[in-house]
């Protein structure tokens, strides 16, 4: 495994590989790896001879009322997870390395953001699709992978690789759970021992929700009624937004029909966590 720090021996790199016609498997992230990065990286390592991590703290895609510094890093842990995943490449730029002066073009992202989490963090997106539009040109992978439990996330990256026309295959892997069913996140460790108990109802509340869909129950407001009362008598978490959606398009829907997504966000005393479930309704 190597682990490169500028974009210009990355991209040589890219050139010899793109020569030897070999298939090369994104992950970008931003560090701190856990199971959730694991389990991208496997599939990638399945499905292609090269698979590239990437490792940047995004500036840009952080609000001003957020606190980039305190963002978690380990490197010398990301690094020996990525060594035992079988990880080709790192590619870890410093700051400086991708922003060596204010960007003089930005992506704007028009659609997908004005739901879940994009109602908090208004330019946030906009960040993370400039950076993907660097990142995809420097590494220049046939597939990208994205974790599902950031859906909306998912949502957006499908929209720039179409916008754009980006010659990658964007794979989507599914949120690695609990044993209880919540979602493996890294902010999990700041729940108390009740707020943990608790947290495992984000995942009943939507399955309840799906089991209303699937005997059918069409209503998006009816199926919103019972996810909040769910939250409401089981957890005391506040709750953010409970979101009923077209999915990837993320428009709201007055009957539920087609691909959609349920998708919600709690704050408990000190995490915020995210969960969805996506489905198909006839």
């Amino acid at each position: 495994m190597k682990v490169i720090t500028t974009i210009a021996e990355m991209q040589q790199h890219i050139l010899k590989l793109k020569q030897s016609d070999a298939t090369i498997g994104y992950v970008p992230t931003m560090g701190y790896l856990h199971e959730g990065h694991v389990s991208l990286l496997r599939q990638a390592r399945k499905e292609n001879d090269i698979v590239v991590l990437s490792i940047f703290v995004n500036p840009l895609q952080f609000g001003p009322t957020e606190d980039l510094d305190a963002y978690p890093r380990d490197f010398e842990r990301d690094r020996n997870v990525a060594e035992e995943e079988g990880v080709d490449f790192v590619f870890y730029p410093s700051a400086m390395e991708m922003y060596p002066k204010s960007p003089s073009v930005k992506v704007f992202v028009q659609e997908r953001t004005e739901v879940m989490c994009g109602k908090s963090r208004p330019s946030h997106f906009d960040g993370v699709a400039t950076v993907l539009v660097k990142l995809f040109n420097i590494v220049q992978p046939g597939r990208a992978y994205f974790g599902l439990k950031d859906a909306q996330q998912v949502a957006v990256v499908d929209g720039l690789i179409r916008d754009f026309h980006f010659p990658i295959e964007l794979v989507a892997v599914e949120t690695v759970r609990e044993s209880d069913g919540l979602a493996k996140s890294s902010r999990n460790v700041y729940l108390d021992q009740e707020e943990r108990k608790q947290a495992a109802e984000l995942n009943k509340g939507m399955i309840l929700a799906k089991e209303a869909i699937m005997e059918g129950e069409r209503d998006p407001a009816k199926v919103f009624a019972a996810i909040r009362e769910h939250l409401s008598q089981n957890c005391d978490a506040s709750i953010e937004y409970i979101d009923i959606l077209s999915y990837p398009d993320l428009m709201k829907l007055e009957r539920l029909q087609g691909k959609i997504i349920i998708a919600l966000a709690v704050k408990f005393s000190k995490a915020r966590l995210i969960d969805n479930i996506i489905l198909e309704v006839e």
